[in-house]
């Protein structure tokens, strides 16, 4: 499935990358401008990233499971993740729109 038309990066590359970026260092934090930068692309309207951020997500799960890591190790990590994501997306809601603009 393609995830972003600008670059023309499909669900299955960022996947690839993950588990690459994972099998560096399980425990990083791995964030979507991380992502880009390891495939060498760059983010250009960034609609894709919240979509980036589930395909993190999942994709961590996913290897932390195979990987037979401890459910206390998983649940630490993932609970930063969560919160890092809750955060993003209250940072998008507290942007003002071009039509609040001052004088």
């Amino acid at each position: 499935m393609l995830v972003c038309s600008c670059n023309y990066i499909t669900e299955k590359e960022i996947e690839d990358t993950i588990v690459s970026l994972l099998d560096e260092d399980c425990w990083q934090l791995i964030v979507p401008a991380k992502v880009y930068h390891a495939m060498e692309k760059r983010g250009r309207c960034c609609g894709c990233f919240p979509n980036v951020v589930d395909i993190i997500i999942r994709t961590t799960e996913a290897y932390h499971a195979r990987r037979d890591s401890t459910e206390a190790q998983i649940f630490d990590f993932m609970t930063r993740l969560r919160q890092f994501h809750e955060e993003s997306r209250r940072a998008d809601l507290e942007r003002r729109r071009k039509g609040h603009r001052a004088a």
